[in-house]
C-alpha cells in the first residue's frame, strides 16, 4: 500500500497567502484578541502558534491574560471595544459548564470561533446565513472546519456532485463526540450527505442527512455498534482522543482508509501508513489559518456599514 503523509502547513499555505494578499491590497488591519486564562500548556502553544501566523498574515494579535475570575468582564471590555474585531478564548477556562457560558459572553458579531448558541444552533439546524438576503455567512467553529478544508484537499469531498451533497456515499467515523469538535463535525458531515458514525465512550452514534420534512437537518440515531464494528467500514476514520496512551489499532482499518488525526496526541499507530492511503497527523495550522478567514469574515460584517458612510460623505 502506498501511503501519502500530508502535513497540515502543506494544506494551510494556500490560506495564508490568500490572507496576506487580501489584508495588503486592502489596506485594512483585523483584530483579534485571545484571552488565556489558565496554565494549560496546549493552550499556551495554541497561542503562540496563533500569534506567529497572525504577524505573517498581517492580523494584528494580541493575547490577554487574565485570571478566570476576571475573564467575563475582560470579554465585555473586548465586546465594547470598536478596535478589536475578533474575540477567542483558550479552553478549557473552568472545565465545566461553566465554560459554555463564557462561550456565550463573547459577542456574535466577534465571535471568532464560531462557539456562541446562535451559531452552533444554525450549524446544528444547517442554516448557512445569519439573515434572511444571504448576504452573510455563518461562522463555522475553527476545528471542524479545518477538517472539512483537510478532506477537501485530500479528494474526500466529490466536486462533481451539487454543493451539499459531496459527501454522498461516504462512510467516516469520529473518534470524539465533543462539543468543540466532534458532534459538530458530525453534523456538517452528515449535512453534506455522508454517513457519519460518532464514536465516544458511552457508544456508537449515527450521523445522517434528514429526511422528508426534517431534509435541511441531519439526524441522529443511537446504534448497538461497536468501534470495531464501524471503523473496517469507513472510508475516512478522523481520531481526537485526548490521551498520550490511545491508540487505534490498524487492524480495525480499511485497506486505503484516509487517517485524519486533530488531537494534540498521535492517536493513530505509527505504522498506521501500512494500511492508509493518505495519513494526516495533524491540524493545527490549517485551524488558525480559519480562525483568520472568520476574523477577516467578522471584520468585513461590523466594517460595512462604517464604509459606507465614509464612501457617501466623500462622494
Amino acid at each position: 500500500m502506498s501511503c501519502k503523509t500530508i502535513q497540515a502547513v502543506e494544506i494551510a499555505t494556500n490560506y495564508i497567502e490568500e490572507l496576506k494578499k487580501t489584508i495588503s491590497s486592502r489596506g485594512i488591519s483585523p483584530k483579534l484578541v485571545g484571552f488565556l486564562a489558565n496554565d494549560d500548556p496546549a493552550a499556551e502553544k495554541y497561542a503562540e502558534w496563533t500569534a506567529k501566523s497572525c504577524q505573517e498574515t498581517g492580523v494584528t494579535f494580541e493575547l490577554r491574560q487574565c485570571r478566570r475570575e476576571n475573564l467575563e468582564n475582560d470579554i465585555i471590555a473586548a465586546n465594547e471595544d470598536p478596535y478589536v474585531h475578533g474575540i477567542m478564548v483558550y479552553y478549557p477556562v473552568f472545565g465545566n459548564r461553566q465554560d459554555q457560558y463564557i462561550q456565550n459572553v463573547v459577542d456574535v458579531a466577534k465571535d471568532v470561533e464560531g462557539l456562541s448558541h446562535r451559531y452552533v444552533y444554525n450549524m446544528y439546524h444547517n442554516i448557512r446565513f445569519l439573515d434572511r438576503e444571504q448576504t452573510k455567512k455563518c461562522i463555522i467553529p475553527c476545528t471542524p472546519l479545518a477538517i472539512i478544508k483537510v478532506m477537501e484537499y485530500v479528494g474526500v469531498y466529490n466536486l462533481v456532485l451539487p454543493y451539499g451533497n459531496r459527501l454522498y456515499g461516504r462512510v467516516i467515523s469520529i473518534i470524539n463526540r465533543s462539543e468543540i469538535v466532534g458532534r459538530p463535525l458530525a453534523a456538517l458531515l452528515a449535512n453534506d450527505g455522508a454517513k457519519v458514525y460518532s464514536i465516544d465512550i458511552n457508544g456508537v452514534q449515527e450521523f445522517t442527512r434528514g429526511s422528508g420534512l426534517k431534509l435541511k437537518k441531519h439526524e441522529v440515531h443511537e446504534t448497538n455498534l461497536t468501534t470495531d464494528d464501524v471503523i473496517p467500514m469507513s472510508d475516512v476514520v478522523i481520531t481526537g482522543v485526548p490521551s498520550k496512551s490511545y491508540k487505534l489499532s490498524n487492524e480495525s482499518l480499511r485497506d486505503g482508509v484516509i487517517a485524519i488525526n486533530f488531537s494534540s496526541f498521535q492517536n493513530f499507530e505509527d505504522s498506521v501508513c501500512e494500511k492508509a492511503s493518505i495519513f494526516v497527523p495533524s491540524v493545527g495550522k490549517v485551524t488558525i489559518a480559519m480562525l483568520q478567514r472568520n476574523l477577516l469574515r467578522l471584520y468585513d460584517y461590523q466594517t460595512t456599514n462604517q464604509e459606507t458612510v465614509i464612501n457617501e460623505h466623500t462622494n
